[in-house]
């Protein structure tokens, strides 16, 4: 769910929207022709299906199915990580090619809808009133801005703490009473962390899971005092206790975890041992190509509560582009591509559980213990709440400016002000 951005790209593109209308486009607009008659290509930017050969196997299974209704159009992929997803979608509109299908996640749809880049789906019955019956509840306040529905949730990427019961009984601590608020886990962490003989850390006692900026677990940690981010775009977080949140992760950073901590395999540190508590994805390979038996068993999974109980729930959410010549294909893409098999294959590619209505039950949920807990966690979902139209310039401002704050280069409180003032 780190989700980077172009931001020059961005704004470039921003400013280039009304006077390239169409300037790249050479596909005529299929938009009222029989579906069994429409032709074109359909350009999808998509980062929820791996670039490997099982993503893109489980990607032609949904052209395929997409075909039987829309046998002459063309589906042509884009396969964007989140690293990437930004700028191409930036440089698309640039250059007067847009995308028809826009695969994007939690704090996107506002920015985008805003400029009116992506479609109302209450065009084609799809407002968030149907969406609760179909969807979870914890990702349609991101699909939605200004009471209408940009985009339909595709599967959620949820986070959960781990600890290692080893570890716990080890420090002589009670592994079937996991720390919750801030204050418990960092006496908790302290206790946990090893070090040599020269003070190095050896093994992490928390492990923040935030090697290349702060932002997420901010939002993460401030959401668990009750906090959201933003509350209806303003920000809610130059006060105590975005202030308390801060000094807390500060006072973490090179106490119980190295600053930039990370392992090669990218796989959270408390799954391989290196890290006695931490902050782990939405699923586990429990099987001996993953972590192994051992190591699941030796596992338990907890959320945070410093006042409230919370799970950071991020996820991918489908739209349509508003200057597609292809809408109502779009749609019907879209259609294909949320139907439950694809959203299970999607779920299983990404080690996450898909958006449907009670995906607690979900094959995804029922194959690994992390996976089952974040799926009966989605109610206690939080996120950035309420995002500015400017959040995805100010994504980037919170990595940066955290990271000063944290290593002692920025007064934390001048720093959250300065970001409160940036979001406005």
């Amino acid at each position: 769910m780190r989700h980077g951005v172009g931001l020059t790209v961005l704004a470039a593109a921003l400013s280039l929207l009304v006077g390239s209308c169409g300037n790249g486009v050479i596909d005529k607009n299929t938009d009222g022709v029989p579906p069994a008659e429409a032709t074109g290509t359909l350009r999808v930017l998509i980062p929820s299906f791996p670039p490997s050969t099982k993503g893109r196997d489980a990607f032609q299974k949904v052209v395929d199915d997409f075909q039987q209704t829309y046998p002459k159009m063309k589906v042509e992929p884009d396969f964007a990580t989140y690293k990437n997803l930004n700028e191409k979608l930036s440089t698309s509109i640039a250059a007067g090619i847009p995308y028809d299908v826009v695969v994007t996640g939690v704090g996107w749809i506002q920015p985008f809808a805003s400029k009116r880049i992506f479609e109302d789906l209450g065009k084609y019955g799809v407002t968030p009133d149907v969406i609760k019956e179909k969807s979870t509840a914890a990702l349609i306040p991101a699909a939605t801005y200004d009471g209408k529905l940009y985009a339909y949730p595709l599967i959620a990427d949820a986070r959960a703490v781990a600890l290692r019961k080893s570890a716990f009984i080890e420090a002589g601590l009670d592994p079937d009473k996991p720390p919750a608020s801030l204050a418990e886990i960092k006496v908790a962490a302290e206790k946990l962390t090893k070090r040599d003989k020269s003070g190095n850390i050896t093994r992490t006692g928390f492990d923040l899971n935030s090697a290349t900026g702060f932002r997420q677990s901010f939002v993460t940690f401030l959401a668990s005092t009750g906090t959201p981010l933003y509350v209806k775009g303003e920000p809610n977080f130059d006060n105590k206790a975005g202030l308390d949140t801060l000094l807390w992760i500060k006072s973490m950073i090179n106490n119980v975890q190295p600053y930039g901590q990370t392992n090669a395999a990218q796989q959270p540190l408390v799954l391989t041992g290196e890290a006695a508590m931490g902050i782990v994805n939405g699923g586990v390979d429990c099987s001996a190509d993953g972590i192994g038996q051992k190591n699941c068993d030796d596992l338990k999974f907890f959320r945070f509560n410093s006042g409230k109980e919370i799970e950071y729930v991020g996820g991918d959410l489908a739209s349509i582009g508003s200057r597609s010549r292809h809408k109502e294909a779009a749609w019907s893409f879209i259609q294909t591509l949320t139907k439950p098999a694809t959203l299970d294959a999607i779920a299983k590619l990404n080690k996450k559980v898909p958006a449907y209505k009670d995906a607690g039950n979900s094959p995804a949920a029922k194959s690994n213990p992390l996976s089952q807990f974040v799926a009966d966690g989605l109610v206690y979902a939080a996120n950035e709440n309420e995002v500015p139209a400017n959040w995805l310039e100010m994504r980037g401002n919170f990595d940066i400016q955290l990271t000063q704050a944290v290593l002692g280069q920025k007064d934390p409180a001048k720093v959250l002000h300065n970001l409160a003032g940036q979001s406005r």
